[in-house]
């Protein structure tokens, strides 16, 4: 376990792993890593008032785009469970996954969480009432388009907003066993927080979700310490 800032990193060992591990979607593989100093935001509770184009969200998933469905996973203290990628270092994300055609997308967010994280303790406490889109980047499309038989320009994602109500040795980076491992470090972080350190291609879907969930996360501070009978006096609680 390594502290990052505000928040609080954790390893496995994949040394017993298998060698090649999936990447999931692949995505961010050819972005450059961020300087490993890159400093973190400071914690605050913030408003997400963002302008975000008119074509990101949609009310039914358009054509051309994979069905997907992400996973902002929130602890007591409204931080977000975000990932780093094997495969991509310096790359975090929320979990997500691909949804089949006539799959319910709620049932396919808590198989994916379970699948990438372990999690099964978890509250459903709202759903983004519309699809959000990205596109691939181009070299990435093609490597993607390779491996699944399929020509999609990019993914359309339905977002869920769950409450982790488990501990925290719950949580397994292998998963369920059912596929091969997306993450080799996790850590809990502020919506600020993983806006700074998460792939560009990703930000303007994250900055929308935070968006929509963000009577959640707007809670005044003291307020949230009254509601949830803590006091601490402004010391960070290391999670071991």
């Amino acid at each position: 376990m390594a502290s990052l800032g505000n928040s609080v990193v954790f390893r496995v060992d994949c040394r017993n792993c298998p060698r090649e591990f999936s990447n999931g979607l692949g995505l961010g593989v050819l972005l450059p890593p961020p300087p490993p100093s890159l400093p973190l935001a400071k914690p605050s509770r913030v408003s997400f008032a963002l302008s975000i184009p008119a074509a990101l969200s949609t009310e039914i998933p358009p054509e051309g785009y994979r069905r997907n469905v992400g996973i902002c996973l929130v602890n007591t203290s409204k931080e977000i469970f975000t990932g780093s990628r094997i495969r991509i270092p310096h790359t975090w994300q929320m979990p997500q996954g691909g949804a089949d055609e006539g799959e319910d997308l709620r049932k396919a967010a808590m198989r994916e969480l379970r699948e990438e994280t372990g999690v099964t303790s978890a509250e459903f406490l709202a759903e983004a009432p519309y699809w959000l889109t990205y596109d691939f980047p181009s070299q990435i499309r093609i490597k993607l388009n390779r491996r699944w038989g399929s020509n999609y320009k990019g993914q359309a994602q339905k977002w869920f907003l769950y409450k982790f109500t488990g501990k925290e040795e719950e949580i397994n980076l292998l998963g369920d066993g059912s596929e091969k491992p997306e993450f080799n470090e996790w850590s809990w972080r502020l919506p600020e927080q993983l806006l700074e350190i998460a792939g560009d291609f990703r930000k303007p879907v994250y900055e929308q979700v935070f968006k929509v969930f963000s009577s959640y996360f707007s809670v005044d501070a003291d307020e949230e310490d009254c509601l949830s009978g803590k006091e601490t006096n402004g010391k960070e609680v290391l999670r071991k």
